[in-house]
């Protein structure tokens, strides 16, 4: 990947040997010419990107795709970022990766339910067990439920929406306010599909009780 711009890397201030540079001074070496800049920024937010990914998707190749499509695109985007995002490069590149996410989301409902998605008998025993006793203490049982090794079968019987909101709100335990950054939604429409997606997993959980 090559990026064409008139101002030389020398414009850029030197830093002093030993000098940690934060992101926004990377972005700009990189949008200056400087093409190994970006490969720091990179190796210093794959693995944020990748728990991002992994949130969704469990197979490792897909999170490594997610990982992959989420530098290409903000390399080709850093024009867009300014260096004054609400909260940091990070929160910028996490909104791409979500989104992405999202994206691969819904192009997964319109194909065939895998059999990876498919709860055995076994798994339907242990959820029904799991379900009795959070329902005996009264904890919350969907939040309980996403964070659990049946998350990804349960979730993926929901849709894409659904699935995003409440793998941020339950699973990374992200505020509403976190979430419409992220998704470019309004609190207000967080709220309502956060409400929908619980009442949508109680219906596919009643037939475990």
């Amino acid at each position: 990947m090559r990026r064409q711009k008139s101002q030389p890397v020398e414009t850029v201030d030197a830093l002093q040997p030993h000098e940690e540079e934060s992101d926004d001074a990377l972005v700009r070496r990189v949008r200056a010419g400087d093409e190994s800049a970006f490969e720091r920024l990179f190796e210093r937010h794959r693995a944020r990107v990748g728990r991002v990914a992994a949130r969704f998707f469990p197979r490792r190749e897909a999170v490594e795709e997610i990982v992959q499509e989420t530098f290409v695109k903000a390399y080709f985007a850093l024009d867009t970022y300014a260096g004054a995002h609400a909260a940091s490069f990070a929160a910028w590149l996490s909104q791409i990766a979500v989104n992405l996410c999202y994206d691969e989301l819904r192009r997964q409902r319109r194909r065939p339910q895998h059999a990876e998605t498919n709860i055995t008998e076994e798994e339907a025993q242990q959820l029904g067990a799991r379900l009795d006793r959070a329902l005996s203490t009264e904890s919350n049982v969907e939040s309980d439920l996403v964070s659990r090794d049946l998350a990804a079968k349960l979730l993926a019987r929901l849709d894409a929406e659904d699935r995003l909101v409440l793998t941020l709100l339950d699973a990374e335990g992200h505020s509403v306010a976190e979430i419409a950054e992220l998704t470019g939604w309004s609190q207000s429409k967080v709220k309502v599909r956060a409400h929908r997606a619980r009442a949508h997993l109680r219906r596919v959980l009643r037939k475990y009780l």
